[in-house]
């Protein structure tokens, strides 16, 4: 930032970050509407997932003992949810919000003492991404799909999207099964392997089997499909445990 403004030395961002008065969200909006002016285009898609900082204290605002991919294991460290605005002109990230742990949430202490407004409380994943992609559909962001990894393959964000008329390529966690034509309801997500006891049917044998690696995907209804792809073809992938990759 400084070498890109010219400055001899990094004091003028610091003043601004650390000791300037201004609304963080105020400056989001501008920067998306920013990054639209050379990006925009109807069949963008918006690309939602999260991140981790690592960190070695406690007193840092969300801190806590969370899985992170930076890491690929549970460690010490903060985690952010972004939206990233994806064309054929480029990309940047439009929106952001940082996750509070509920051992953050129920402790307003350690709230006020990280300066945490008062009105905030316990979010999920799903529900920090729902209302960024609320705010992107309120500001007029024009785009035609939203794609998210399996943290965020829920009802709720499917459900908006549909109201929204928008696309949709969700990661889905298969559905674990070891007799043909039963569906036992076991998921298995991504980034571990479980297994599952399958209780007998129909005089069936049942056996202990292991999560298949591959990474499922819901796909949502949307106008422009092909003629060969149905319409809405959410339910057959929630049900038989295949999809697209």
């Amino acid at each position: 930032m400084r070498a890109a403004a010219g400055d001899p030395g990094p004091w003028r961002q610091q003043a601004i970050l650390g000791r300037g008065q201004w609304d963080a969200d105020v400056l989001r909006d501008i920067v998306r509407d920013y990054a639209l002016e050379t990006l925009t285009d109807e069949d963008a898609v918006l690309v939602v997932d999260e991140t981790g900082s690592l960190k070695q204290g406690k007193a840092s605002c969300g801190v806590a003992r969370q899985y992170t991919n930076s890491a690929g294991k549970i460690t010490n460290c903060q985690i952010g949810v972004f939206a990233a605005y994806v064309s054929r002109h480029g990309h940047a990230f439009i929106d952001r919000a940082l996750y509070l742990p509920k051992e953050w949430t129920d402790n307003r202490k350690r709230l006020k003492a990280a300066h945490v407004p008062e009105d905030v409380g316990f979010a999920t994943k799903p529900q920090i991404a729902r209302r960024m992609i609320a705010r992107a559909v309120a500001a007029g962001v024009p785009f035609s799909f939203v794609a998210a990894d399996s943290v965020y393959g829920v009802g709720d964000i499917e459900m908006a999207l549909r109201k929204a008329g928008k696309g949709y390529v969700l990661v889905l966690p298969p559905i674990i099964c070891s007799i043909p034509g039963t569906r036992c309801g076991s998921f298995v997500g991504p980034r571990r392997r479980s297994h599952k006891i399958l209780p007998r049917r129909h005089g069936g044998a049942c056996r202990r089997d292991k999560a298949p690696k591959a990474r499922v995907c819901m796909i949502g209804p949307i106008s422009s499909w092909p003629t060969s792809m149905p319409a809405n073809t959410a339910a057959p992938f929630r049900e038989s445990g295949h999809g697209a990759f």
